[in-house]
């Protein structure tokens, strides 16, 4: 399980301003979990702070073209997620006998 953060780590760790938080949460870029009242903030939130500055100043990515790039690596994620929840469900069933297969001999002349 990765670390987890409250708000002042996480924006330490990240390197991140308050308020560009905000607007990056306000976008659904950044989802901190909730602890009570408070945000919690993992690893994972931090390499996601990295990747949306990657896409936008290495990458030269608008706000428009980082959205729709956040959301299909989300959908990535979750398709990924769910083969690999299909997976183990299928290696925790037993094994099913291989069907019969019942062919007449045939004929000799």
């Amino acid at each position: 399980m990765s670390k987890t953060m409250n708000h002042t780590q996480f924006l330490d760790a990240a390197g991140l301003d308050a308020s560009t938080l905000e607007v990056w949460i306000e976008q659904s870029w950044i989802i901190p979990r909730k602890g009570g009242r408070a945000a919690i903030y993992t690893e994972v939130d931090v390499a996601r702070v990295r990747l949306i500055r990657e896409l936008s100043d290495d990458m030269g990515a608008n706000e428009a073209g980082i959205d729709i790039i956040l959301h299909l690596m989300d959908q990535l994620h979750g398709m990924r997620s769910a083969l690999a929840a299909a997976r183990a469900g299928l290696a925790s069933r037993p094994e099913q006998p291989a069907a019969k297969m019942s062919h007449a001999p045939a004929e000799r002349r």
